[in-house]
């Protein structure tokens, strides 16, 4: 079966199912892999990511060698 049809599959069995509980369970479940791994970064990390990407961007980069070099 490809995708699609799993899909559709999927689609008809949630429709026939009476059992706010499970429907629930499964929303839950749906909306926690949607979830945006970014938005659960504090605001520190978000921040030294964005730091390292301005850097990057203006040319401040480490060699990987020299990187090994400094914590060894």
């Amino acid at each position: 079966m490809d995708l699609q049809s799993t899909k559709i599959e999927l689609v008809k069995t949630i429709l026939a199912i009476e059992n706010m509980e499970f429907i629930q369970k499964v929303a839950d479940f749906i909306n926690k892999e949607n979830v945006d791994f970014w938005n659960e970064l504090s605001t520190s990390e978000q921040k030294e990511i964005n730091q390292g990407i301005d850097e990057l961007n203006k040319g401040k980069r480490v060699s990987y060698d020299s990187f090994l070099k400094k914590i060894s």
